[in-house]
């Protein structure tokens, strides 16, 4: 049915716990690729020994790249990707399964709902590492956390398929190692008029939360934002705001959705939309001469 795919960065751990979920949650029998960055954490014997479909890098190539050539490995319609510090909950494939039936056509940006210890679209700790995961805890409660299908979503996991994947080139790769990604990858998607940016409220996962980056403190990140804001003319927030009409994250704090309503539409121009896109403007000028 689909092709979930799951960079990895020496994080076997919660990639045992996120490849055991997908086998013990899938209603389907999904196709899974790996690509796994280094593996000298025991991950790439771990997934020779389980005879994982996967790619593997000598060095960390960064999420963009990883994810990209993991997708050239695909036999389905459909690509997903998502985290490997992420749960798979119950029934989470059945939830986009019947949205692209409803759907009827490939133009869409699909997303699952994230249940974080610290923040998240739900709250709910559950662990806040995979040494004191409680899944018994989570899968008694997933369930019953009210929530509701959001409008803009540019979270993972994500779902799209091949052939749009295809058009816009996949993630773009001069923001490895991968901050700024997802809003690139929307913004591509809506230069071929995908309007419909919408996540699930009943496809959920249980995210750890930003494991590489919590525990590499040697990771070089990019300045997603800044690569946005030149490559696009616009910031992150006003394309989020203004195109996506999608959530508020503040860290440490729960993302703030609105409900989905159906297919986005162009901007509206307002007073306060020229006036924030002069300073996007002018510091697009900044950052780009100066």
């Amino acid at each position: 049915m689909f092709s979930v795919i799951i960079p990895t960065f020496n994080n076997i751990d919660y990639l045992k716990i996120c490849l055991k979920s997908l086998k013990k949650n899938s209603k389907f029998d999904n196709e899974i690729i790996l690509h796994v960055n280094e593996g000298i954490d025991g991950t790439l014997d771990f997934v020779k020994k389980n005879k994982i479909n996967y790619s593997h890098s000598h060095q960390n190539i960064g999420l963009c790249s990883s994810v990209n050539i993991a997708a050239e490995k695909i036999s389905t319609d459909y690509i997903i990707y998502g985290h490997d510090d992420m749960y798979f909950c119950p029934d989470w494939d059945v939830a986009f399964e019947e949205e692209i039936n409803k759907i009827g056509h490939n133009f869409f940006y699909l997303s699952g709902t994230m249940i974080q210890p610290l923040n998240g679209h739900i709250q709910l700790n559950c662990g806040k590492t995979h040494s004191d995961f409680d899944e018994k805890k989570l899968l008694s409660e997933y369930k019953s956390l009210n929530y509701h299908d959001f409008q803009g979503t540019h979270w993972s996991p994500h779902l799209i398929h091949k052939n749009v994947w295809n058009s816009v080139g996949g993630l773009s790769e001069e923001f490895n190692p991968g901050i700024g990604s997802d809003p690139d990858l929307n913004m591509k998607l809506w230069k071929k008029n995908v309007r419909i940016f919408k996540g699930l409220s009943n496809s959920r996962v249980y995210h750890f939360g930003s494991i590489s980056l919590r525990k590499k403190k040697s990771l070089k990140r990019n300045r997603g934002s800044k690569i946005f804001l030149k490559k696009w003319g616009i910031s992150v927030s006003f394309f989020l705001k203004y195109y996506l009409n999608g959530s508020e994250y503040e860290f440490n704090k729960c993302i703030i959705t609105k409900k989905y309503t159906g297919p986005l539409k162009n901007p509206k121009i307002s007073f306060f939309y020229l006036i924030e896109l002069l300073f996007c403007k002018l510091n697009y000028i900044y950052n780009k001469y100066f």
